[in-house]
């Protein structure tokens, strides 16, 4: 396992500067809709909309980077499956 952690880091953001920058982003949003209450503007509404579009995309790349530090690239999870049904088919 220690062999996947390099490339974790160097093509990755942890889990921990995802999770910051989704706090972030959803404070900024908090207070956007504060503003919009208060009055319509439509440059408010499009700025909400485009922290939605940041925001799931941070939540999805938090999924996959859980997911491969859990178990492991997804690469070699379809390489081992392939082997292992090749085998079964052999057998």
């Amino acid at each position: 396992m220690p062999a996947r952690a390099p490339a974790l880091c160097m093509s990755m953001r942890t889990v921990r500067e995802i999770h910051e920058e989704i706090e972030r982003l959803s404070d900024e949003r908090v207070e956007l809709w504060h503003a919009l209450s208060t009055e319509y503007d439509p440059k408010v509404r499009e700025e909400i909309r485009r922290i939605d579009t940041a925001l799931d995309g941070l939540w999805d790349e938090q999924r996959v980077l859980r997911a491969r530090v859990r178990f492991g690239d997804r690469e070699q999870i379809v390489a081992r499956a392939r082997v292992e049904e090749r085998l079964e088919r052999a057998a």
